[in-house]
């Protein structure tokens, strides 16, 4: 069995000198950890990570909890894209990933618990908070590094990652204000989340400031699925008095809006108009194509693996939250230039 030692041997080096080039240790010289490490891959020599934890009280491992069941969370694209960031990042960097999920708040509570106190992780990565979040609490209680993937309305001062989801929306709104529509409904996400909650109110902003109101009947809450948008469609389109356009909290509900649409023999954007979030890979691909708010999904994920490493690295953050800017990209969808009543 090769070990340190025999590595130190052949390098012309102390093993003292082989584990710092194994940690990574800013003073070794990049002529001898080209060395060390030639002579390592030569060997097939794979350094025993839970003993190098042990001496550096470190795991290399970043915690990520996922903010729903998993067979829900995959479904919806904007996640994959969000780890895909992450992952690259944390990869770059040397770390592995841990993920966890869990069905309910106090499951997610006792997860996050074993993590911090088991300390199989050196930090954690959350990916969406609930507007009065225990787990925020727990991890300011404990002085354990985290970096939240949104907003916390109850802990401003938590590491968070965001974009600017009211004005996000606002400008959504007022796209399809500017295309004539004076009736225009939101497909919201569960209540209890901050995001849901802030595109919401950007809405309501935008539509207050043109002198339109916002119709009860024309909100729907729901889930991040497919169905949802569905559903909230059946909903809409049974009413006496329809709206002529939708904003929708995310593209994968706004696929159930125009797969139900289109079961119910309405044209898009003829009969009605669709914007949505995310900008996913199949929105452009999807009949017609989707317009949508491109909120950086990728670079959501890599930037707060940068916060929290910085944190890890005790180094000041320059500003917090960090807000990744968004655009519109107008597709066909909602492209209608003269919004035209609906025939009964």
């Amino acid at each position: 069995m090769i070990t340190i030692k025999d590595i130190a041997k052949l390098a012309g080096v102390s093993p003292s000198t082989v584990s710092r080039v194994i940690s990574g240790h800013p003073r070794i010289s990049t002529e001898t950890s080209l060395k060390v490490k030639q002579i390592m891959k030569e060997l097939n020599y794979h350094p025993n990570m839970m003993a190098k934890s042990l001496v550096s009280k470190t795991t290399q491992t970043l915690g990520i909890m996922l903010p729903r069941p998993a067979e829900e969370l995959f479904q919806n694209y904007f996640f994959g894209e969000l780890l895909r960031g992450i992952i690259t990042h944390a990869t770059r960097n040397n770390y592995e990933l841990l993920l966890s999920t869990e069905t309910s708040s106090d499951d997610e509570l006792q997860a996050i618990s074993r993590l911090v106190h088991g300390r199989r992780v050196d930090g954690i990565l959350l990916l969406g908070s609930k507007r009065d979040d225990p787990i925020i609490s727990f991890l300011e209680e404990e002085k354990f590094p985290f970096v939240l993937i949104g907003r916390s309305e109850t802990h401003p001062n938590a590491p968070m990652v965001d974009n600017d989801n009211v004005q996000t929306a606002y400008d959504a709104t007022q796209h399809l204000i500017a295309q004539g529509h004076t009736r225009i409904g939101f497909v919201s996400g569960p209540p209890d989340i901050t995001l849901s909650h802030d595109r919401m109110r950007g809405y309501r902003k935008a539509l207050e400031e043109s002198g339109l109101t916002a119709t009860n009947d024309w909100i729907v809450e729901g889930e991040f699925l497919q169905e949802s948008g569905f559903r909230a469609m059946s909903l809409f389109m049974s009413l006496p008095d329809r709206p002529t356009a939708i904003v929708v909290i995310d593209d994968n509900v706004a696929f159930g809006v125009l797969r139900a649409l289109a079961e119910l023999g309405y044209r898009v954007p003829e009969d009605i108009s669709v914007v949505s979030f995310n900008n996913i890979a199949l929105s452009e691909l999807a009949s017609p194509p989707l317009s949508s708010i491109d909120i950086g999904t990728y670079q959501l994920g890599y930037t707060a693996v940068q916060v929290l490493l910085k944190i890890l690295g005790n180094e000041p953050l320059a500003q917090n939250p960090v807000i990744i800017p968004h655009r519109l990209i107008v597709r066909e969808s909602s492209l209608y230039l003269k919004a035209k009543p609906f025939l009964s």
